[in-house]
């Protein structure tokens, strides 16, 4: 933990993307205006995020006798009130303060591994990073480990890459420092572009030497030279603060020749990709950093033998390296003790969709995606019966609520038809339609597919049309039969991971909402109201004062009425757009 000052107060703003897009950047510039004549012997520090992202903007107000007060939905407005009653009185504005059970519910079953650190420290202070135990795992290394042993150790914890694959990183680790060459790298992929995934985004704006201090360790453990680390270029803020953390490593002799003296040259540089998706495949990666088209190529050789130009690379995913220094401090056992007998250690979920406590959270594996859900996530955000969740990303799949005791491993994913993935997992409740849901990750990945491949590039675009056709109303009787037989295809003879795994949202929820389809083939139906073709919006004679708003707001004049008379809705001039619904409050406008 980084030390604190005694006898005076801390108050900490989160400043990740999260809470800056929640307006963190004038909660703290309000907080700093009225501290800035030291009247109040108060530090103010700057965070990232600490993953209670549902209650951005975050204050953190810490006692002189360590008593920690967490302010949620914070406004400029409402500093005055914190500092004067707060601050000066020492009495919490109990109706702002985030309930402690909250806090408690959201906690009781995370470990908080990779994100230790994360909305505690200052991301930008190199200082704050070394108070709470930054860097003494590669000055533990270089001092008294060879670099067999720090293979060893970290093949012992049973750590597996979190990019989703899931390959032990001691083996390629290993793969690597055996493979015969005076030149090689360490790659951290941090092209993270799964919808509704910001795992690796928030752990690099909130603790970016973490990663330099897994790359670090890497580096010496198979004997690379060399390290980079490939970010997004979406990512302003996470680049921002890793070239802080660089320079800031490089002045103190974390990076660069001899690193604290020691007989072990390592640098790392920062390469921005443009935003393909493909490039998160490995080779793709590979071949985009050395400036050419990110296309992926045919394996073996594996970049372990054959990587960035030529020479042997290991490649580890950010979430995969933040583990690293923490297992190399506290040892294999303490980390293998977390997990299941084949998934060990602890994983990292960007909640989101419609979930109450949205957010990232740390979770041991082998833990339920009912208790994520209920438990930490604290249920459907609507109130609505939970239906599924979306894990995976567009490489994975759809887990219906009837598997909600799933555990949390690769395996048992797996065996759903899901994948792992880097850590996106979407809830869903009744109002989500499986079709439209697969069609929006299939729309992505066709987008997304480099074109490289046939069935990748034609197989996905015929799904996707008739993933569309159906939505529009007009299924055919076959399509369900064409849409698993061009789905197989794909998977089967497609080169890369993006292809192999394109088909598996249609494929999960062909396998668990067949229902679904065949009510939008057969019988025209969407029963979650999502497919406008299949709907219809009708005014309730008995709930309409005549008002007229509807009507109004209508962008096709379908609604017509007199005053205080009800209104009707021109079924054929109407386009589904759902604006009456949404402006009418006395919900007289149904869907059907």
């Amino acid at each position: 933990m980084p030390r604190e000052r005694d006898g005076s107060w801390l108050v900490k703003v989160g400043l990740a993307s999260c809470g800056i897009a929640a307006g963190g950047r004038k909660v703290y510039d309000a907080f700093l205006t009225q501290l800035r004549d030291g009247a109040l012997d108060t530090e103010l520090k700057q965070t990232g995020c600490l993953g209670m992202c549902y209650n951005e903007v975050l204050v953190e107000v810490l006692s002189p006798q360590k008593e920690r007060t967490f302010y949620g939905r914070v406004t400029p407005d409402r500093v005055d009130r914190i500092i004067n009653e707060h601050l000066v009185q020492g009495r919490p504005v109990t109706e702002w303060v985030i309930p402690p059970e909250e806090i408690n519910s959201l906690l009781a079953k995370q470990k908080r591994i990779v994100l230790r650190n994360c909305g505690i420290i200052d991301p930008e202070s190199i200082d704050d990073y070394l108070a709470a135990e930054g860097y003494k795992a590669i000055e533990k290394i270089l001092s008294s480990m060879s670099p067999l042993e720090v293979i060893d150790e970290i093949t012992n914890s049973g750590l597996r890459g979190r990019g989703g694959a899931g390959f032990p990183t001691g083996i390629k680790w290993g793969l690597a420092r055996e493979s015969p060459s005076r030149q090689k790298y360490i790659i951290c992929n941090a092209d993270e572009g799964d919808p509704g995934a910001f795992m690796d985004r928030s752990v690099l704006e909130s603790d970016p030497h973490s990663i330099i201090e897994g790359m670090l360790i890497a580096g010496y453990a198979v004997g690379a030279s060399e390290g980079y680390i490939y970010v997004r270029a979406e990512y302003p803020l996470a680049i921002k603060r890793l070239e802080l953390a660089l320079a800031d490593a490089r002045e103190t002799g974390f990076i660069g020749e001899n690193v604290l003296g020691y007989d072990f040259d390592f640098d790392i540089k920062i390469r921005q990709g443009a935003g393909a998706f493909v490039c998160g495949e490995e080779t793709a990666l590979l071949m985009s950093i050395e400036g050419r088209r990110g296309m992926p190529r045919f394996r073996p050789p594996f970049p372990a033998q054959s990587g960035l130009w030529g020479k042997p690379t290991t490649i580890n995913n950010v979430e995969t390296l933040a583990n690293v220094a923490w297992i190399i401090l506290h040892g294999a056992s303490a980390y293998s003790v977390y997990g299941t007998e084949k998934s060990k250690g602890t994983k990292v979920f960007a909640l989101a969709g419609t979930i109450a406590h949205g957010g990232l959270i740390e979770v041991p594996m082998g833990i339920t995606l009912r208790e994520i859900v209920f438990d930490i996530g604290g249920g459907t955000s609507t109130g609505l019966e939970f239906k599924a969740v979306q894990i995976g990303g567009p490489s994975g799949g759809v887990i219906p609520a009837s598997l909600a005791d799933t555990p949390v491993d690769y395996e048992s994913v797996t065996k759903t038809g899901a994948i792992m993935g880097s850590g996106g997992l979407i809830v869903m409740d009744e109002t989500s339609c499986m079709l439209d849901i697969a069609k929006f990750f299939l729309n992505f990945t066709q987008d997304e597919s480099c074109g490289k491949c046939t069935f990748c590039r034609i197989g996905t675009l015929r799904m996707q049309e008739i993933l569309k056709r159906i939505t529009e109303g007009n299924g055919r009787g076959e399509d369900i039969e064409i849409l698993e037989e061009l789905a197989q295809n794909v998977k089967r003879a497609s080169l890369c991971g993006l292809g192999q795994t394109a088909p598996n949202p249609v494929l999960t929820t062909l396998k668990y909402f067949r229902n679904e389809y065949e009510e939008h083939i057969n019988e025209k139906k969407c029963r979650a109201k999502k497919c406008q073709a299949l709907i219809t919006y009708e005014i309730i004679p008995e709930k309409c004062p005549g008002c007229g708003l509807c009507a109004k707001y209508c962008p096709t004049g379908a609604i017509s009425g007199e005053k205080k008379q009800p209104y009707v809705i021109d079924q054929e001039q109407c386009v589904r757009c759902g604006l009456c619904m949404n402006v009418c409050r006395l919900d007289a406008v149904s869907v059907h």
